[in-house]
């Protein structure tokens, strides 16, 4: 059921936004905004989008910039609903999906030169091998940003977290400390994890060389 309430949500930022801020306290122009850095690469740049969910994250690519935009998912029926958000949005062209486990990526090192992972690290089951993974196929000196539900926001989104885990939406998840050493041990430099009530944004850079890690 979450699987068709969150992209409503972000469809309809008139209603949604409040009542993701009511859930998360958070806000959804966040979300928009970390998505945007997809329309800043050039032609002929690589995206993994991870796990692609409905395609939210498509938000971000613009038609025709020119970029191949691969949407990866552990479910078939999520990648078709990408697909479908792909031409609904005009950028099918661009966008190729993978069936895939964030755990063990079909993908060559360094072959990506952005990773978007949107509301999906509290999804996996093993978070540090995740980001050990999506940070494995980036590029020297590209980024990877995205969004998460962390376990050391407070009694505030407790319910929010034990309601998650019993419907079997979120996995066992991680602390922010957690995530910015899992980042760092993987090869990242200039790692930003900000909170926004119970949500956290990050954005890191893997580094162009050993020496920078």
């Amino acid at each position: 059921m979450w699987s068709y309430v969150y992209p409503w949500l972000v469809e309809h930022e008139r209603i949604g936004g409040p009542a993701w801020r009511a859930g998360t306290g958070s806000d959804l122009s966040l979300m928009r905004e970390a998505a945007a850095e997809i329309g800043t690469l050039p032609r002929g740049a690589r995206v993994l989008d991870v796990p692609t969910g409905s395609g939210v994250a498509l938000r971000g690519l613009r038609p025709g910039q020119g970029i191949d935009y691969v949407a990866a998912d552990i479910s078939a029926t999520m990648l078709a609903r990408t697909r479908a958000a792909a031409t609904r949005l005009g950028v099918a062209d661009q966008v190729t999906t993978a069936l895939a486990d964030v755990g063990a990526l079909p993908f060559g090192d360094a072959s990506f030169d952005l990773v978007v992972s949107l509301t999906g690290l509290h999804c996996f089951p093993d978070p540090r091998r995740a980001i050990g993974e999506m940070v494995r196929v980036l590029a020297p000196g590209a980024a990877l940003t995205g969004s998460s539900l962390f376990t050391d926001t407070g009694p505030r989104y407790e319910p929010l977290r034990w309601v998650g885990t019993r419907a079997g939406i979120l996995g066992p998840m991680c602390s922010t400390a957690e995530a910015v050493t899992w980042l760092r041990e993987s090869g990242c430099r200039d790692v930003d994890l900000t909170l926004h009530g119970g949500v956290g944004y990050f954005h890191a850079t893997k580094a162009a060389t050993q020496d920078e890690s």
